[in-house]
């Protein structure tokens, strides 16, 4: 239980920034267009002392992609990586996550929109967390800056 833990503490924190899937596909995935973009701005997070966030349905996201992509030992040790940081916490979401990722989705119902992303949207607003970094435009257009 010490993930969750950690992440309700460094949610508190203002100055946390939410990492969204793509961003941590871009670190992890040397292939990726963003990668090299990705790893200096996570290692400068990490020389800063940056605190961040994601949220399991981000974890999910990343370990299936991997799953399909690299295989089963990618997968976990791409979300080992992730929680093993103390830089990182996991929000684990919950109903009134889904109830407020729904209002989103409600919002902006124009977009492509996943439930995926209106629950990181949720999880920031419920945090007061306004950066992200993301490179799925949806971000932006939901009113965050995306580093």
């Amino acid at each position: 239980m010490p993930i969750r833990n950690r992440a309700i503490e460094k949610v508190a924190n203002k100055s946390n920034v939410f990492v969204d899937r793509s961003a941590w596909i871009a670190l992890f995935s040397r292939r990726d267009q963003h990668h090299v973009e990705a790893d200096r701005i996570f290692r400068a997070m990490v020389d800063s002392k940056q605190q961040m966030i994601t949220s399991n349905l981000v974890l999910a996201e990343i370990h299936r992609l991997f799953l399909h992509r690299a295989g089963t030992n990618a997968a976990v040790a791409a979300l080992k990586k992730i929680e093993a940081s103390r830089l990182v916490g996991i929000v684990f979401a919950d109903f009134t996550h889904h109830q407020s990722a729904m209002i989103w989705l409600a919002k902006l119902l124009e977009y492509s929109i996943t439930y995926a992303d209106a629950v990181s949207f949720a999880i920031m607003e419920a945090a007061g967390c306004r950066e992200a970094l993301s490179y799925d435009r949806h971000f932006q257009i939901a009113g965050f800056k995306t580093l």
